[in-house]
Order: C-alpha cells, then structure tokens, then sequence
C-alpha cells in the first residue's frame, strides 16, 4: 500500500481531503446559520437582542481562542484522532444545542461548536499540503473553496428555509445525523499522515492566545457609535495581551516548542498573502452583514427572500473554485489574483451606490461579481502562501491563517457597523429622515470597505505568480532569525 503522507498527483482528489472538506463545509456551516434565528431565540427563550447575538458571537469568539493552539495540537496526534476529537466535540455542541432547556445552555452548545470547528479548518489545510503534489494543490484547493466560503453564504439561506417551517431547535436537529454520518465515513476512509511529534504544552501561551485573540474579538464586537471607550480599552487589552504572546512564543522558539511558531512571518509571499486575505475577509464579511440590513430593514424582504437573492453569489463562489484552482495551476496565480483583487474594489464601489429603487437584479449581479472575484483571489493566496512554508509549518501556517479571519471577520463587522451608524446618527441630528440616514451610512461603511479592498490590490501585484522554489523553503526551515530571538 502507498504512503498516504507522500504527496499525490495525477487528477484525483485523495480521499482523505475528499472527506476533510465534507467535514469542514459542515462545522463552518455553523458559524453563520443563527443569523436569522436571533428573533425567534429572543421569543423562545426570553432574551434581548443584544444577549441573543451571542449565539454567533461566542461562536467566533471560540474559534479565535482555540485556533491558534491547532498548529501545536495538529503536529502531537495523528490525523485520525485530530478528526475524531474535532468531529466528537462539535457531536456534542450540537446534540446539547438541540436539546438547550436556556439561552445559557445553548450558549455552551454553541461554544463546544466551535471548539470543534476551530480544528477542522488547519486540519484540512495541513493534510492538504502534505498529501497533494505541488501541480496539482490549486485544483484540489478550488475544491476546498467550496468548505471554507461557501458553507459561511449559505447558513442564512439554509436557515432561512428551514425557520420557514420549523422551530430554531431544527437547526442542529437537521445538522446532528449528517454530522453523525460523515464522521462515520471519515473513520472508514481516513489514514493517518505524517507522524505526530512529542513535546509539552506552554500552559502560558495558551491563556496568552486564548484571552488576548478571544479579548480582541469580543471587544471588536462590542463596537456602537455611542459606545466606544469601553470596547477600546478591551481591544487594548487583547492586543497587549496577543503583544506578550507573540514575545513568549519568540523565547520559546529556543527551546523549539513554541505554541505557534512564527518563523511562518519570515516567508515573504506568506505575510502578503496572510495580509491579502485578511483584508479580503473583512471586505467580504461587512458585505455580508450591510446587504441582509439593506434588503431587510429598508426594502421589507424576508430572511428566505434575502438569503436566495445572496445565494447566487454563494454558489458562483464555490462552483468555480475547482475551475479557480485549475487555471491556477496552469497560469499561476497573478493572472487570477489581480483580476480577482480588482474585482472587489469595483463591487464594492457599486454598492455606494445602493438606492430604495435599486432593481433587484443589480444588486445580484454585485454581488456576484463581488463572490466570484473573492473565489478567484482566494484559491491561488492560499495555494501560494502555505505553499511558500516547509512541510513542518503547514500547521502553524494554516492556524496563523485561520485565526486572523477570525480576527479580520470581526473587525470587519465592527467598521461597517460603526461606520453606519455614527454616520446614520449624525445625519438624523442634523435633520435627514431615517430612511434616508439609514441608506447614507450604508453607503459610506460600503465606500469603507471599497478603501480597504485597494490594499488587497496592492498585495495581490506582489504576490508572485508561482510557489516559492524547494530551495527557499527549506532556507526558511533553517531560519535562524526568529529561533535565536
């Protein structure tokens, strides 16, 4: 039998990624499909609003906590107990949200979640880069595409479809069996890859990740126009926080057993890359927020008509992934990513332009062109920034990644929502109708995030068109500079 740590090659997806990214489209599902049950939750179990958005809160709050102990966790235990610990914890999470008696329960259930969760995503990331030959990792990464933003699109509208006959409790009763059954396959098909390494946990620097990326997202979170000094300062704290981590993990890298290592920041290609994607996440991530507020609170659509006029977009994201992926290993990635960069700054400034009349179809072919160029952006950064790291990073790699969207999600969040509302609020002092208030600030947080996606721009027109040679990887194996401190 042939080693299923060496790479593959040759068109076909290995059946262990195959079983990753059903798994994976599964747990991120979750991340985003509370969004439109927030009412009901607030009728059901007798919470306000602002306690009831801790359902997808807590949520992200967890995976920024947890994720950036995965590259130290990924390379202590094999494949198939990281899967079975993953796929376990989320079991569980969901099976106790299903049943939650209180908000207070299901509050657990979702954090448990997203304890799981936080697992899946550098998981799959790792094994990938392992098993996949070079030729070949922009195809299977297309592939992947559909797990990691396509499941986040289509949580409204598959919520949205199912609150339309039944309770919120169905959103995990649904969930539970197929979870269940992939978990059961995943154990049938998956081999083990690689070999776990030995070594002790840094007590320390699991606190240190833990409060400062899970302070740091809580306080981006709380952000309101009326209500800023106090989320700074918590924002403040999660930095210093995340500043003494990284100082930790620096004396660590001594000894060899940091939390997190960091020489992954020494790869060129890989910091851009990390930059392009968290600024591509924020843009993609306020987008998701303003539009449903848009449709929903100024034009009157429901959550189901709101979730199918997105999913368009959803799914012309995913299905062209694999297209994405094949183009990139055939071109390279800068006739992919400068396009796709682009892109997103000109759909992004036809939202400025958002109006009470605005056809619908408009704002569907925006959005469109918005989550197709975010799918031509992102397959080839992610083939190209992990690429660019030797094999013992891959897990740090992913988890430095996986952690700053969580990050760049919440940030993102914040700005649009501040930048709405300060505006918004202002206008109204000054004497503008509310409706009219409302469609200025969206627009401006729109404009926002169009300045932010000309970095993206930016990144992309260095990135190089091709992965880093094997002699320059292993230079960065060897890289002295963050060992020695």
């Amino acid at each position: 039998m042939s080693d299923p740590s060496a790479p593959a090659s040759g068109g076909r997806t290995p059946t262990v990624i195959r079983v990753l990214v059903l798994a994976t489209f599964v747990v991120i599902l979750n991340e985003t499909i509370m969004i439109n049950a927030i009412p009901r939750l607030m009728k059901d179990l007798e919470v306000t609003e602002q306690a009831a958005q801790w359902v997808s809160t807590a949520f992200m709050l967890t995976m920024a906590a947890v994720i950036p102990t995965t590259g130290w966790f990924l390379q202590r235990v094999t494949t198939r107990q990281a899967y079975t610990a993953a796929m376990g914890v989320f079991l569980a999470g969901t099976a106790l949200s299903a049943i939650a008696p209180s908000f207070a329960v299901l509050l657990i259930g979702r954090i448990i979640q997203a304890g799981g969760t936080a697992v899946m995503m550098p998981l799959l990331m790792t094994t990938l880069m392992t098993v996949v030959h070079e030729h070949d990792r922009g195809r299977v990464m297309g592939n992947v595409t559909l797990a990691i933003s396509v499941a986040p699109a289509m949580g409204p509208v598959i919520s949205g479809l199912i609150l339309q006959i039944a309770s919120w409790r169905w959103l995990f009763v649904l969930v539970l069996p197929i979870a269940g059954i992939i978990t059961w396959l995943g154990l049938r098909q998956l081999k083990n890859v690689g070999e776990p390494t030995t070594g002790s946990i840094d007590v320390l620097s699991v606190a240190l990740a833990a409060t400062g990326f899970g302070g740091l997202v809580f306080g981006l979170s709380k952000f309101q126009p009326d209500n800023v000094a106090g989320p700074a300062l918590i924002v403040g704290a999660g930095v210093a926080l995340i500043a003494t981590f990284v100082f930790r993990q620096l004396h660590l890298q001594r000894t060899g057993t940091p939390l997190l290592d960091l020489r992954v920041v020494l790869a060129g290609t890989y910091t851009k890359g990390l930059v392009l994607m968290s600024v591509a996440f924020m843009a993609m991530l306020g987008s998701m927020i303003l539009l449903p507020l848009y449709l929903q609170n100024l034009r009157g659509l429901s959550p189901l008509a709101t979730g199918l006029l997105v999913m368009p977009g959803g799914l012309a994201m995913g299905l062209l992934g694999p297209t994405v992926g094949r183009l990139f290993d055939k071109f390279g990635g800068r006739l992919l990513v400068i396009p796709g960069s682009i892109g997103i700054a000109v759909a992004l400034a036809g939202f400025t332009q958002i109006s009470m009349t605005m056809p619908y179809w408009q704002l569907v072919a925006l959005h469109v062109v918005l989550m197709v160029s975010l799918a031509a952006a992102f397959t080839p950064v992610f083939t190209l920034s992990l690429g660019a790291l030797p094999h013992q990073l891959y897990s740090h790699g992913s988890s430095m990644l996986g952690t700053l969207q969580q990050v760049a999600a919440a940030f993102g969040t914040a700005l649009v929502v501040t930048v709405m509302s300060a505006r918004s609020t202002q206008l109204v002092k000054d004497g503008a109708n509310a409706v009219s208030a409302h469609l200025d600030g969206m627009r401006l947080a729109f404009g926002v995030s169009a300045a932010l996606a000309l970095v993206v721009i930016v990144c992309a027109v260095l990135l190089p068109n091709r992965a880093a040679s094997p002699e320059e990887v292993e230079d960065l194996a060897d890289a002295p500079e963050l060992v020695k401190g």
